[in-house]
């Protein structure tokens, strides 16, 4: 059984073992695979591991040994799991690895707004506290969280497990998402519709899918309905923002700030106007990577195809 990776690097730069593949079969690793070779190096595979590597229906349609595709992610966009489906090979992702993760570098994020510790620490290096008349000083607004109320877009896992956190820190919650569960144990949270929690957030924090529906939630219209204090966190998908509207928001003050772990395009172009707008912090995709989740992660996806050749798939996304 030849099983091919073909991106393996962003999940192992080294600091994990492959080895739970290598007792499934013979494992063909590539770090990284540009377009014009990810049919020669699929052509003579049974197994095909992809994190961001795009298999396409013309793509799958040449490869009559295919018999299983493993995505290295929890989104499987990058398979045409439909042109799978019809030649009846399974698509399998990863559901739920990263959700603790996600849920810190959200608060990453949102600390460093409010605390701007990074800029601080540059500023102390540069010598201006030690220049500095007074026994300290600020170069930005503080902001404490307590009382604060954060609005959650998308209340699956990880918006769950951020509004738990946010309780730690006092703050109000408040979430949008078409499926209303019961809550009722969480105190101090509140369902609302898509328009309350824009305007009655001091935070807004998206966890939704990334669906037509939910293509650019965060737009011009809805920019303008948020606080002028507000700041916007996405560590979910780069496209549910659209990029010029918010970068336009955070030049011209409608909202105070963002936290971006995500982008529309990644790597993003030069000419990206969230590149150069005020207030943005942007980190390149990390969210999911601690060690500890790429290990979850690694783990999920060998029981995955040992569960397929055992004949029991399991974390099917196109039956």
């Amino acid at each position: 059984m030849k099983i091919t990776i073909l991106d393996g690097y962003t999940l192992n730069p080294g600091d994990l073992s492959w080895e739970g593949f290598h007792q499934l079969g013979e494992v063909v690793l590539y770090d990284r695979t540009p377009a014009d070779l990810i049919l020669e190096r699929s052509k003579d595979a049974d197994i095909l591991i992809t994190n961001k590597t795009p298999l396409s229906e013309e793509l799958i349609s040449q490869l009559p040994k295919l018999k299983y595709i493993g995505v290295l992610a929890t989104g499987y966009n990058v398979v045409d799991i439909e042109a799978a489906r019809k030649r009846q090979i399974p698509v399998t992702n990863i559901p739920t690895y990263g959700t603790i993760s996600v849920a810190q570098m959200v608060f990453a994020l949102i600390l460093e707004l409010c605390h701007h510790v990074q800029e601080h620490n540059v500023a102390v290096h540069n010598g201006d506290w030690t220049n500095c008349q007074d026994f300290c000083f600020w170069n930005f607004p503080l902001v404490e969280l307590e009382g604060k109320t954060l609005g959650i877009i998308g209340f699956g896992r990880i918006g769950q497990q951020t509004e738990d956190i946010a309780q730690a820190f006092g703050m109000n919650v408040i979430a949008y998402d078409h499926h209303q569960s019961d809550q009722s144990l969480r105190k101090g949270f509140r369902w609302v519709e898509l328009s309350q929690l824009l305007a009655e957030a001091d935070i807004v924090s998206l966890h939704c899918p990334l669906f037509p529906e939910t293509q650019g939630i965060i737009n011009k219209e809805s920019l303008s309905k948020m606080k002028q204090s507000a700041f916007v966190i996405n560590t979910s998908r780069g496209p549910l923002i659209v990029d010029e509207d918010l970068a336009a928001a955070l030049n011209d003050g409608v909202i105070a700030g963002a936290g971006l772990d995500v982008l529309s395009v990644e790597p993003p172009k030069a000419d990206n106007p969230l590149l150069t707008a005020k207030n943005c912090i942007i980190t390149p995709h990390i969210s999911w990577a601690t060690k500890e989740a790429r290990a979850r992660l690694m783990d999920i996806a060998v029981e995955n195809l040992q569960k397929f050749l055992e004949g029991n798939p399991i974390h099917v996304v196109n039956q």
